[in-house]
């Protein structure tokens, strides 16, 4: 056998042929696709997102958006989303995504968005804009979600059917903070606001939610210096908050002109929320509990810095689409929608419970967070605010308080 063996290595090496000890294994032909197999059913993204005003040059540094701020967030839903997906032989993709100026009109960019026949779009865009994008896509075959924008009236008089709100309202976020300063007795309040048009609507929202959680505004001041009382605030601000006995300094300057400089300055020594010091916001680097380290962890591994209420706003809306189409196994948005609107529909957002959609305005129910720079100090609602259904509704406007009709739209 042996000499078998030799001549057959013999006659191979003189034919030209390889040896047998060196000869590869063939690689398997590959499997024919079936003619009829199913392709992946497709749920399509597009994303708008146009730049805010930026800060005032001297607050740039620390309060500048990255470049990539929201849209991160889209792509960790779609990732999140297409981890689940492919078992159900689902495929989500962003096909069309949109940056643009602070000083263009975005209604060319969303119509390029409804071009590429993306059927659910996340808009980081201003009110006004918001508005014409939702009339301009009304009855089309889409879902708008409004992952940015604040305003009280895009949940009442100007509310939109097919407007989805995972960005929180302005009285989300005061109620939220009005309910943690009356659980902690400080019910007196000095109230600050700039001049812009922002600043005003959110004192509106202040004067609101202090009145709703039993809390008095001892006096109401408008901030008229300037970016640059930068360089004299220890002699203006002493001046401008004296005159008053007040527990807290509730500041209304969401663009960051003077809010940053209340703090330390004030004539008595009080604590500043709002728009600075404390402030309410759906996420923040700080947030650990409730298994959020999770998506944290996943969100630096994927953008290289930490998750802003933006991105998160944003994954919020691809999460919702994606619990809802692997419980119906569609991707037709009148579908997902009826089920989003159901007993059923429950997201979790590392926050404690789940969130669900308010009916009568569209707005998603989540806890608001109450952060420093530094440390997480509690959520809100806060405990012993009571609802008769859901304690997510002492936040934000309830049902009896919605002036939102869609049947008017």
């Amino acid at each position: 056998m042996r000499g078998v063996a030799i001549c057959l290595v013999a006659a191979l090496l003189a034919t030209g042929a390889p040896a047998l000890a060196q000869t590869a294994p063939a690689a398997p032909a590959p499997a024919p696709t079936p003619k009829n197999a199913a392709a992946p059913m497709e749920l399509t993204f597009g994303v708008l997102r146009q730049f805010p005003e930026n800060p005032p040059w001297w607050n740039n540094i620390v309060t500048l958006p990255p470049q990539d701020d929201g849209i991160a967030g889209a792509s960790l839903g779609i990732v999140d989303n297409n981890t689940t997906g492919r078992f159900l032989k689902q495929d989500y993709k962003i096909v069309a995504q949109e940056l643009v100026p602070n000083d263009a009109d975005p209604m060319p960019a969303f119509n390029r968005i409804l071009e590429s026949g993306a059927k659910f779009i996340l808009l980081a865009v201003p009110a006004d804009a918001l508005l014409k994008m939702a009339d301009a896509a009304k009855g089309k075959d889409v879902i708008l979600f409004n992952v940015g924008a604040t305003d009280d009236r895009l949940r009442g008089a100007d509310c939109r059917a097919d407007v989805l709100h995972t960005a929180p309202s302005r009285a989300m976020l005061t109620d939220a903070v009005a309910q943690y300063l009356v659980t902690k007795r400080w019910s007196k309040w000095l109230l600050l606001v700039g001049r812009r048009p922002d600043d005003k609507l959110y004192a509106e929202a202040v004067k609101r939610s202090a009145k709703k959680f039993g809390a008095k505004i001892v006096d109401e001041r408008t901030w008229d210096f300037g970016p640059d009382a930068r360089e004299t605030g220890n002699d203006i601000i002493p001046v401008f908050t004296q005159g008053a006995s007040y527990d807290v300094i509730v500041i209304a300057d969401e663009l960051g002109e003077f809010g940053p400089l209340i703090a330390y300055r004030s004539w008595d020594p009080r604590p500043t929320v709002g728009t600075a010091g404390l402030r309410a916001t759906t996420w923040n680097v700080t947030v650990t509990g409730w298994g959020a380290e999770q998506i944290q962890n996943r969100f630096f591994r994927q953008s290289k810095r930490g998750m802003r209420p933006l991105d998160f706003q944003m994954w919020l809306a691809m999460r919702t689409i994606g619990e809802a189409a692997t419980r119906t196994r569609s991707n037709d948005p009148a579908k997902l929608r009826e089920f989003i609107f159901g007993r059923d529909f429950e997201l979790a957002g590392f926050k404690g419970g789940s969130f669900t959609y308010r009916p009568w305005d569209n707005q998603l129910r989540q806890p608001i967070v109450l952060t420093t720079d530094e440390a997480l100090v509690t959520a809100s609602p806060q405990p012993g605010f009571l609802h008769q259904t859901n304690p997510l509704d002492t936040i934000g406007f309830d049902k009896p308080e919605s002036q939102c009709r869609f049947n008017a739209q």
